[in-house]
């Protein structure tokens, strides 16, 4: 081969290394929220993107194999080439033919590791972390139609990798997980605070919001023996007049010992305004009912899908042991002064 067909080869594989780097940290970079708005939005090459990120491990072993055929294509063209040129220069400078040829071929291989680690995968890797998304949806649509047609080759080589990270008790994933879990976001709370990125009370209330959902329902709600309750037969005026002596809106109707639900003392003035005779049990609308392990976050969810106020709270027996709010669940958490 001459040498200015080696030298466009060279280039033609330097540009190839350097568009699968760029496509493997482009896809593990970009962020998949942005890449699914992208793609809603009708944005070129952002379908071919978030494909490229569902099956990243796949698409990482194409990145990998076009990488080494790029490698083994510049040890095997590029490298002789240029040493053949820097060979006849050495022995024209008096150096004998051996020592000529080490040097040429040192000098050679050095070149072209330099071309291939500057040009070929550290500019593009940088280029790619410092635009991940624009790069992903650039680079994808090509990336994917490169890997569709070694695409048997690559399952064969993935295939054989994911068996021997099996033998380490690894489970290999084939999307990456972005999710981080409480404890790490809590960290990184922590740290924007001591970095001045938020300010205390935001720290404070950002924290309280990953925290507390895990609290126990038993430590927030309010004691049994504080929970003012109405008679099932108990009339209009003597509902509201409970209300007012507690200085509560919401009441438990009981019946002995059961429950049979809330009254608010909202509707017991509606029902006095419009003249009807209602009693608390008629009024009384139905409460769920959570155990005192509950989480803060499983009452939020029962409270919602009971649409309902509040909630009461029974220990293993089945006995009443308290009562818990929506109110008190929402001051738990934007309390930035509670412990």
């Amino acid at each position: 081969m001459s040498f200015p067909m080696a030298l466009f080869v060279t280039v033609l594989l330097l540009a190839g290394s350097g568009f699968f780097v760029a496509a493997e940290f482009a896809l593990v970079a970009a962020k998949r929220h942005r890449m699914e708005k992208a793609a809603e939005n009708g944005q070129r090459g952002a379908k071919a993107a978030l494909a490229g990120m569902r099956e990243l491990s796949l698409m990482l072993a194409g990145a990998q194999l076009g990488i080494t055929v790029c490698t083994l294509g510049l040890g095997s063209i590029s490298k002789p080439a240029i040493s053949h040129q820097i060979d006849p220069l050495l022995v024209s400078l008096g150096l004998p033919a051996g020592l000529s040829y080490g040097i040429a071929f040192a000098l050679a291989m050095a070149l072209v590791v330099f071309l291939h680690m500057v040009i070929g995968e550290m500019a593009p890797k940088s280029w790619a972390i410092a635009h991940p998304e624009r790069s992903a949806m650039l680079l994808s649509p090509l990336f994917r139609a490169v890997v569709r047609t070694v695409r048997l080759v690559i399952l064969v080589l993935n295939t054989v990798s994911n068996a021997l990270v099996r033998m380490c008790r690894v489970e290999p994933r084939d999307e990456l997980r972005s999710v981080h879990n409480r404890e790490q976001l809590t960290h990184l709370v922590a740290e924007s605070e001591r970095l001045g990125l938020i300010n205390r009370a935001e720290s404070e209330l950002i924290t309280r919001s990953l925290t507390e959902p895990q609290t126990p329902v038993a430590d927030l709600g309010v004691p049994a023996s504080e929970i003012v309750t109405v008679p099932a037969d108990a009339d209009v005026e003597a509902i509201l007049a409970t209300a007012t002596a507690a200085g509560r809106a919401r009441l438990l109707v009981t019946d002995g010992a059961v429950v049979l639900g809330s009254v608010h003392a909202r509707d017991a003035l509606v029902a006095r305004a419009r003249g009807r005779v209602a009693t608390a049990r008629g009024l009384a609308r139905p409460v769920p009912e959570l155990r005192g392990t509950d989480s803060l976050s499983h009452a939020v969810e029962q409270l919602r899908r009971h649409r309902a106020s509040l909630a009461v709270i029974r220990d293993a027996e089945g006995r009443l042991t308290g009562l818990i709010t929506l109110d008190d669940l929402l001051a738990r958490l934007l309390d930035t002064r509670a412990a």
